[in-house]
C-alpha cells in the first residue's frame, strides 16, 4: 500500500517539532526514558531521514552516520527538513513501494518499512515535542497509519524492548492517544517538575 502521503504528513510534523527545539533543552528529559532529548533528536534525524532515503535506494547508512551529533550543528533543522525532503523524493516514486527490501539481511516489503518509518516519525516526534513542551499534532490519517504498523509489530518490539507494555487509555481517546498508548507510551507525559 502506497502511504506517500501520510509519509509526508508524519515529516512535515516532524520537522516542525525539531524546528522548535532549542539547544537549551537537549539535556532534558524524554518520554523515552534512558534518552535525553539530544539523543533523542539524533535518532530521529538519523532513521526517519538519511535512513529513510538510504531504505528507498535498497542501501543502508553508514555508521559515520549513526555516529554524528547533528544536535551539535546550529542548523540541525534546516538540514533535517533538506534531508526529509530528500527521503520524501526518493519514495515518491510508485515503484518505490513494490517489491521488498533487505533490512537487517531479511527481505522485508518496501511498504511494510515505510510504514515502520511512519511511526517512527508519530512516535519520536510526539516524544521530543512532549519533552520540549510542544503540541505535538499530526493528521489522521498519518496517526492512522502509525497505529497499524504499531499494532502489527508491537508484540516483536516489546521481546526487544522497544516499547513498554501497553497503557490504558479511554475508548474515546484518539487515533493519536491510541497509538501512543499502544507502544507503550503515556499520552499524557510531562517532564519532571524542575527538569
Amino acid at each position: 500500500m502506497n502511504q506517500h502521503a501520510e509519509m509526508t504528513e508524519a515529516a512535515d510534523a516532524a520537522a516542525r517539532t525539531v524546528a522548535h527545539v532549542d539547544a537549551s533543552q537537549l539535556a532534558q528529559p524524554t518520554p523515552c526514558t534512558d534518552w535525553d532529548v539530544r539523543t533523542l533528536l539524533n535518532h530521529l534525524i538519523v532513521w526517519t531521514s538519511y535512513s529513510l532515503e538510504a531504505r528507498a535506494k535498497g542501501e543502508s547508512v553508514g555508521q559515520d552516520v549513526i555516529d554524528r551529533d547533528f544536535a551539535a550543528d546550529p542548523g540541525f533543522a534546516a538540514d533535517y527538513r533538506a534531508q526529509l525532503d530528500r527521503a520524501l523524493t526518493a519514495w515518491s516514486d510508485p515503484v518505490t513501494w513494490e517489491g521488498s527490501l533487505n533490512v537487517m539481511g531479511s527481505p522485508t516489503p518496501a511498504a511494510e518499512v515505510a510504514a515502520l518509518n511512519i511511526a517512527e516519525m508519530v512516535l519520536h516526534g510526539w516524544d521530543l515535542a512532549a519533552a520540549t513542551g510542544q503540541a505535538y499534532a499530526v493528521d489522521e490519517p498519518a496517526a492512522a497509519a502509525a497505529l497499524r504498523a504499531v499494532e502489527a509489530n508491537a508484540e516483536l518490539f516489546r521481546q526487544y524492548q522497544g516499547f513498554a507494555e501497553p497503557v490504558p487509555v479511554p475508548g474515546s481517546a484518539s487515533v493519536l492517544d491510541r497509538v501512543l498508548a499502544l507502544s507503550g507510551r503515556d499520552p499524557g507525559w510531562k517532564p519532571a517538575t524542575g527538569a
